[in-house]
């Protein structure tokens, strides 16, 4: 079975920083691009942040560029959020995503989501 389990969620104010964590279980994690993506109240979920399967690579929203940077630890099958710079339009549920193409097609598994709140 398999899962994502995010943590490092919480409630900072402007300007502060945050580092999100995902722990993925159940699957070999090396072979998984690996991604975050945030849903705010009445918004649709959107993409953030994307890492390549073997970490060579690494994509951005332009909203959070040059604040936010993605990182995977592949011994610990963990990728990593941090946040810097937050500001208030970033509150959301913020999701790990994982997937990877074989040639039975496309797989991906969603976390749980973790809760950014961004306020004074």
């Amino acid at each position: 079975q398999v899962q994502l389990v995010e943590s490092g969620g919480g409630l900072v104010q402007p300007g502060g920083s945050l580092r999100l964590s995902c722990a993925a279980s159940g699957l070999t994690f090396t072979n998984y691009a690996m991604g975050w993506f945030r849903q705010a109240p009445g918004k649709e979920r959107e993409f953030v942040a994307a890492i390549s399967w073997r970490g060579g690579n690494t994509y951005y929203a332009d909203s959070v560029k040059g604040r936010f940077a993605i990182s995977r630890d592949d011994a610990r099958s963990r990728v990593y959020l941090q946040m810097n710079n937050l500001k208030p339009g970033g509150t959301a549920v913020y999701y790990c995503y994982a997937e990877r193409t074989t040639m039975k097609g496309k797989q991906n598994y969603w976390g749980q989501g973790t809760q950014v709140t961004i306020a004074s």
